[in-house]
């Protein structure tokens, strides 16, 4: 049978895992990738001596036994050796009363700062420890790589519910409430703002559970070298098992005949031709630009309708002439003196100290980036006036820089470089809807969501990635592309194989040539 042919639009995570699982199963690919580099939104740059890390702020699934290993391994990134265990997930500082808590990995610990530290919120505290406890033993990274619902058996399906059935109760019960409800009920308001900072607002109680019990567990990471460190092993599995990339290749349109996906027009007016189009792009410009809004039905539009995202961040990092030994990665400031930025109120910052890797700034010196949500209209409505739009950042940094000057004395005497990058820097390099950078906004309802990988009336197309997954992040963005190749391999009536099957295969049916030099890792 003729190997397919496949055009991957986009090379983020999602992309290069789909064209990774699509080469090692007898699959054609090249990908067309907008910007000058593969990554997406897992992206670092370069600013004098200072590598500036914009994307993965940790990685699930650190532990070698960990189900999520076995994608790091088949994508050959993550090396145990590149993963610094997490001891916590950061530091809240409240600089209006002085107060501060860690969120260590000891849970026993947190729950006992937490109880000597807020005495009237007991009840809210016992809550939320209870419903850790009640997680204990379950394998919750197994349920992220179970077979696609597309090619599951009738007993696979309840196999995996008599599994979770515990689970999946929990998800449906009192914590399947938003943290910005469950929080809501704290009586200190130090409480409430660690709880809702915890992750997102939106999300149900149960995921920042889960992220708690991973924390706990050893199942979270830092990446030695960041964003770069991970991507660039994949992009090498891809090129090595024989795909193609073109950067700087932005997708105008897909191209449809007869109700069937057969390519792409780039922006310089060239048309590419494959037996399957995948767009791991951007679903809303893939929905109503690359496709004109000729494909969707009433289920879809009302998503996009009507479906909250991610709102975009404003991320400030600045290369520092100092160490920062010993302290935590991650802090949240609730600020004494807000500021404001647009239509908003900033009343707290995060900051990410890149103090756990060498690779970020030369010997002495740290990166420290602050960040905080946005407003997608305000920045993309500057656009119109560059000056304006650059003396907005400029007034920001120094925003920034006051507050810092304030919690680390002297800093903003050793600041090095500064770069600044806005909802708008992250939509010209990523075309991102609204600049967001984890897709849907990660609700109970979004997250117990199932998402159509094709659309109706049209054929051979797909769609994965951030815009197709519940959830997003790096996890489900890298299981899209491998589900999508299970359901291909299945609708094609081939046998689904991973590198380490790729390379016997290609051993034995090529005796008289050696296989591709991969490290399977």
């Amino acid at each position: 049978m003729a190997a397919k042919s496949m055009i991957i639009v986009g090379g983020g995570l999602a992309g290069l895992s789909t064209g990774c699982y699509a080469q090692m199963n007898g699959y054609r690919t090249r990908i067309f990738e907008h910007a000058a580099h593969a990554g997406g939104l897992a992206v670092a740059w370069r600013r004098r001596d200072y590598l500036i890390d914009g994307g993965i702020h940790f990685l699930m699934g650190r532990r070698p036994d960990d189900i999520l290993q076995k994608v790091y391994r088949e994508l050959g990134t993550a090396r145990q050796d590149q993963l610094i265990p997490m001891e916590l997930y950061g530091r809240c500082v409240d600089q209006r009363t002085g107060r501060e808590l860690d969120i260590t990995k000891d849970m026993g610990k947190l729950e006992g700062d937490l109880r000597a530290m807020f005495p009237q919120d007991l009840k809210v505290i016992g809550e939320l420890f209870s419903g850790l406890r009640s997680l204990r033993n379950v394998p919750m990274s197994d349920m992220m790589l179970t077979e696609p619902s597309e090619v599951r058996t009738v007993g696979q399906r309840l196999g995996q519910f008599w599994r979770y059935r515990k689970l999946f109760k929990f998800m449906m019960g009192k914590y399947s409430r938003p943290m910005s409800k469950f929080s809501s009920r704290a009586k200190d308001p130090l409480l409430k703002f660690i709880l809702l900072n915890m992750f997102l607002p939106e999300v149900p109680a149960w995921f920042v559970l889960m992220v708690l019990r991973m924390l706990e567990d050893d199942e979270m990471a830092f990446i030695d070298g960041g964003c770069e460190a991970f991507v660039m092993p994949i992009v090498k599995r891809y090129t090595d098992l024989g795909g193609e990339i073109s950067y700087e290749s932005t997708v105008e349109s897909i191209l449809v005949e007869d109700g069937r996906a057969v390519g792409v027009r780039l922006g310089d007016g060239t048309e590419h031709r494959a037996d399957i189009v995948v767009s791991a792009a951007d679903g809303h410009a893939t929905l109503f630009d690359l496709l004109e809004g000729r494909f969707i039905n009433d289920k879809i539009r009302r998503r996009y309708d009507t479906w909250k995202i991610v709102r975009p961040i404003v991320m400030v990092s600045f290369g520092v002439a100092r160490e920062f030994k010993g302290g935590p990665p991650f802090k949240t400031f609730r600020l004494e003196e807000p500021f404001v930025v647009g239509p908003d109120k900033v009343e707290a910052f995060s900051i990410r100290v890149l103090n756990y890797s060498d690779k970020f700034a030369p010997p002495g010196k740290t990166v420290v980036q602050a960040m905080f949500d946005s407003d997608w209209d305000f920045w993309e409505g500057l656009r119109e006036d560059p000056p304006r739009y650059a003396s907005e950042k400029e007034r920001v940094a120094s925003e920034m820089l006051k507050r810092l000057e304030k919690h680390y004395p002297g800093f903003a005497s050793q600041v090095e470089v500064t770069d600044v990058a806005t909802p708008f820097t992250t939509w010209r390099y990523t075309l991102n809807w609204k600049g967001s950078y984890m897709g849907w906004s990660p609700t109970a309802k979004v997250l117990m969501s199932k998402m159509e990988i094709s659309l109706p009336k049209l054929s051979n197309f797909y769609m994965v990635g951030q815009w197709a997954t519940p959830g997003g992040g790096v996890p489900s963005s890298l299981i899209s592309g491998r589900n999508l190749v299970q359901v291909l391999c299945h609708r094609d009536g081939r046998l689904f194989r991973t590198i380490e099957a790729y390379l016997n295969c290609t051993a034995s049916s090529v005796p008289s040539r050696a296989p591709p030099r991969l490290d399977p890792h």
